[in-house]
C-alpha cells in the first residue's frame, strides 16, 4: 500500500470545518501509519508560500493583550480557559499538517512522526470541545489569538528553524503551564477537565520529543552542535521568550538537554 503524505496533509490543512478536519486528520494519518511506500510528490505538488490555514470563520482573532483572563470559580470562567486551550489544539492540527506538507525532503519516519502528530492533536481538540459544550459553549464563543500559527509563517523556510521553534517552544510552553492550570481547575472542583488536560499533557510530551528529535537529526545532518543552536534560535526571535514556570521534568522527558535547560531557566530568571 501506497501514501501520499503531501498531498493528504494539504486536503487537511485546506478543510475549514473543525468537524471534518478532525475526520479527515484521522483518516490521513491511518493511511499514512498503515503504508509500507511513502510517496513524496516532491515534483508533483510544488510547495506553495504559506498563507492561512483552513479555519472557521469564528473564533475572533484578537492581540493576545487583549484577551481577559476569568476566574475559574464559575463556568463561564473554566469555559473560557477551556476555549483558550481547544483553540491551541486546533491550531496545532495545522501546525502538523504543515509540518508535513511544506518540508518535502525529509525521510519517511518524519512524515508518520508528524501525521500521528496531526491525529492526537484532532482527537485533543474534539475531548475539550465536547467538555466545552458541557459547559454550555462551544469553539468560537471566546476571541482568541493567532500566536502558533504567526510561529509557522515565521518558520516556513527552514525545518530545522521549524522543529526549534514550534514543538520546542509554543508546544513546550503547554508542558510548562498545564500543571498550574490543574491546579487552578482542581481548586475550583473541576475534576472533568483536570482529566481531559492529564491526557493531553502526557502525551504532548512526546509531540515535543518528535521536535527534538527532528531537531537534532536536522543539527547532526548540517554539521551543528544542536543546544547551542537552539539557543541562538531562541535569543534570534521575540515570540520565543520564556518565562517561568519551566516544566524541567518534563521538558528534560521531551528531549531537552542539560545546558539548554539550565540556559533556559536562566533566561526565564527562575530562582535556582
Amino acid at each position: 500500500m501506497r501514501a501520499h503524505p503531501r498531498q493528504l496533509a494539504a486536503a487537511c490543512l485546506v478543510e475549514r470545518d473543525p468537524a471534518a478536519k478532525c475526520a479527515l486528520t484521522e483518516q490521513a494519518a491511518d493511511e499514512i501509519a498503515r503504508a509500507i511506500e511513502l510517496e513524496l510528490d516532491a515534483d508533483r505538488l510544488p510547495v506553495r508560500a504559506i498563507g492561512e490555514p483552513g479555519r472557521p470563520e469564528r473564533p475572533a482573532l484578537v492581540p493576545p493583550r487583549e484577551l481577559v483572563q476569568r476566574k475559574l470559580n464559575s463556568a463561564g470562567g473554566r469555559a473560557a480557559l477551556i476555549h483558550a486551550v481547544v483553540h491551541i489544539e486546533f491550531n496545532a492540527i495545522n501546525l502538523a499538517w504543515d509540518a508535513v506538507y511544506r518540508f518535502p525532503s525529509m525521510p519517511d519516519d518524519y512524515y508518520r512522526d508528524w501525521a500521528s502528530v496531526a491525529a492526537d492533536e484532532a482527537r485533543h481538540f474534539l475531548l475539550l470541545r465536547e467538555r466545552l459544550r458541557e459547559l454550555g459553549h462551544d469553539y468560537g464563543d471566546f476571541p482568541a489569538h493567532d500566536g502558533l500559527w504567526s510561529m509557522a509563517v515565521d518558520t516556513a523556510d527552514d525545518v530545522l528553524v521549524r522543529m526549534a521553534l514550534v514543538p520546542r517552544v509554543l508546544e513546550a510552553r503547554g508542558l510548562d503551564v498545564t500543571p498550574g492550570m490543574i491546579e487552578r481547575l482542581r481548586a475550583a472542583g473541576d475534576g472533568q477537565t483536570i482529566a481531559c488536560l492529564e491526557i493531553i499533557l502526557r502525551e504532548e510530551v512526546r509531540h515535543v520529543e518528535i521536535g527534538s528529535r527532528w531537531f537534532h537529526h536536522l543539527c547532526m545532518q548540517r554539521g551543528l552542535e544542536s543546544e547551542s543552536t537552539f539557543l541562538a534560535l531562541l535569543d534570534s526571535r521575540a515570540a520565543a521568550r520564556v518565562r517561568p514556570p519551566i516544566n524541567l521534568e518534563a521538558r528534560g522527558r521531551a528531549g531537552f538537554g542539560s545546558k539548554e535547560l539550565a540556559a533556559i531557566v536562566e533566561r526565564a530568571g527562575v530562582a535556582g
